[in-house]
Order: structure tokens, then sequence, then C-alpha cells
């Protein structure tokens, strides 16, 4: 792919990193004997678990991200079948957050495997996003032996399309003289927020395509969908004025996870939490600190973020009681169940040395 960009248009130069398929292509990768098969990371088959991550083998079966783990079983009865090493995860991430680190100090993470980065100041100064996105994708090659598939832009919105185009492996760019035409005919689903019911009503206006939701009048789609119909009217027209928002080091530790689908089970995002309270007690177990602040952080369909949080006395003492703490956060204190969610996270901050302290009873919690 060669493109000549030194003289185009780019007021902000943004890239988006998805690794392909990244629980299972890890699981892929240290066990050569599961290479080729369908590979599932998640729940319990024979339980309540849903599907973490599955390989693009596994895919072709119709398996997905959020989907009951029993249904990925009845869909793929051969499909192996892992729990998450979320220990080795974040390890294989450490070494690609290292990597994107090295072109900018504008990274934001948004998941252990996926991350916006503005490199319109490059820190070697590469001016072609394209070149810089290219060796980004050799690099973490060469260090993990996995792919990523990029996605260059004028914004987060249209990187984060571009970066979906061509998985896995790809690289797409979408030039800022291109977007219309990029846009035009692309389907209002592919838009992030957009699920289901939301599809089949623009459908039912007669919108199937950006290009035509472009058309529409501004304030038909507040009236029809609230604040997401100035998001739409947006996104149909490639605007995203938001910024990256580099990660900066703080005392806090924390895990969370993009879904595919939004979701609005209660029960599902409880499993995720689950997952999140063992490995973010777990590694700060090892590494010595712990914290008395439990943060929920949730990420509504119309992009609408907040945390909630509750602050301990002292320091929890098991991945359990941070995991109940969360449970409660979560149903007293967001529209879980009430409001699709497509970010979930969960952190412990207040990060101090942890040695010889120790967690007494509890009040009730929100008493």
């Amino acid at each position: 792919m060669n493109f000549t960009l030194m003289n185009m248009n780019w007021k902000r130069k943004i890239i988006h990193i998805d690794m392909d398929a990244f629980f299972a292509s890890v699981e892929q990768r240290d066990h050569p004997e599961y290479q080729g098969k369908p590979v599932v990371v998640g729940g319990d088959p024979f339980g309540r678990g849903v599907v973490s991550t599955a390989s693009y083998e596994a895919r072709r079966f119709g398996i997905r991200s959020a989907m009951p783990a029993a249904e990925a079983r009845r869909l793929c009865p051969d499909a192996v079948f892992l729990r998450p090493n979320f220990e080795m995860y974040q390890l294989v991430s450490s070494q690609i957050f290292s990597i994107l680190r090295q072109h900018t100090e504008l990274v934001e993470p948004i998941s252990l495997d996926e991350a916006y980065l503005d490199v319109s100041h490059h820190r070697f100064g590469v001016d072609d996003p394209v070149m810089i996105a290219a060796l980004i994708k050799q690099n973490i090659r060469a260090v993990t032996k996995l792919t990523a598939s990029a996605g260059i832009a004028p914004n987060l919105f249209l990187a984060k399309i571009a970066s979906g185009h061509q998985k896995p492996d790809g690289l797409t760019v979408i030039l800022p003289e291109r977007v219309e035409d990029f846009l035009k005919d692309l389907p209002v689903r592919k838009i992030p927020g957009v699920g289901p019911k939301t599809e089949a009503r623009l459908h039912a206006m007669g919108v199937h395509t950006c290009g035509e939701l472009a058309l529409q009048d501004v304030s038909l789609l507040y009236d029809n969908f609230g604040k997401i119909g100035m998001w739409l009217s947006e996104a149909a027209r490639g605007i995203d004025e938001r910024e990256v928002e580099p990660q900066c080091e703080s005392k806090q530790l924390s895990a969370e996870e993009t879904f595919e689908k939004n979701l609005m089970s209660v029960e599902w995002l409880r499993v995720k939490l689950r997952d999140f309270a063992k490995e973010v007690f777990s590694d700060l177990k090892e590494s010595g600190r712990m914290g008395k602040t439990i943060v929920l952080k949730v990420k509504y369909f119309d992009f609408q973020t907040i945390t909630r949080s509750y602050t301990l006395d002292n320091f929890p003492l098991s991945w359990e009681e941070v995991f109940r703490i969360a449970c409660e956060l979560l149903e007293k204190k967001t529209e879980a169940g009430i409001k699709p969610i497509r970010l979930l996270g969960l952190g412990i901050s207040g990060l101090q040395e942890a040695a010889g302290e120790s967690l007494p009873a509890q009040a009730e919690l929100f008493a």
C-alpha cells in the first residue's frame, strides 16, 4: 500500500491499533497444538460463563465475544475451550504498549489489546502516519509473534472504523479528503453505539448508510434518539472532536474491556467483574501493593462514561471482597440492565505498599 501523504491536509493523525483475537492468539502462539483450531477463551461452557475472545477459526462457526459459552459449545462442540490466563495477557500487553509509546506519548489504552495514538508529532519526526502504523505492526509481530490491525484517520471514530475494515492483520487509511467517500456506503450499524434496535429504527426511517444518515435533519435525529442522535449526525459526517487521552502514571491498577456488542445482561457483566477482580487483586498482591478504593468504570452505548467508587477503611483481603463491592456499585450506582453498556472496567486506586495491613469487617455498603 503506497500513499504520498506528506502534503495531505492532516489536522490530526490518529492511529487505532487493535490486536487480532488477542487472548485466543496468545494461546495459539504458546500452544502450537491449538493453531488452526477453533479456540474459545472465556467462561465454563457447561456453566453460565461467557465468551471473552474467539479465534478466527471459531468465529466461522458464529461464535462471538459476550456470547454465552454454552451457546458457543453448541455451535462448535469440537472447539478448544480455555479459561483466561490474565497474567500472560498482561505481560504481552505491556510489551505492546511499550512499543506504542516509542512513537508518541499520546497513547490512550482502551483495553489490554487496543489503543489510540495521536502521531501528529512523532517522536522521531516521521510525517507519514501510514509508515508509522506499518512500523508499529512490524515491531509488534517481531516482539510478540502476534498480528495487529491498524486504522489511520483524521479522528478517533474514523480510525476505529478503519482498523476493523480488513481484519486480521489489516492496515487501512482514510485520507482527510476521502472521508465522505468512505462513509457514504458504510452501513449505519458500523457506527459505535448503534445496536440492533437503533439500526432497526434507522431502517424504518429509510436510513441504511452513513451517507443517508448525513442527510437527515439534526433536530429530527435528536427528537428520535436524544443525545445519541447528535452523535449519529456527527459520526455520519465524519466529525469527532475527541482527543487522545494518554494514561498518566497513577496510583491505580485496573482492567477493562470494550465489548463487540453492547451488553444489557447484568449477569454477564457480573461475570466480567469477577474476572477483573481476580486479575487486578492477583497483580497487586504479587507486586506487594494494594489500595483501599474500588473503582468501577462504565461506558454506555451513547459513549457517556461514568466512574463509581467506594473506599474501604483498610485494604481488601481477597478478590471476592473486591468483586462484591464492584457488583454493589454496578447494581446500585449505574444504569446496568437499563442502558446498554459497551465498556466495563474495574480498578483499585490509592495504591501503596501493603505490607502488614489487613481489612477488618466492613459496614454494609451504601447504608
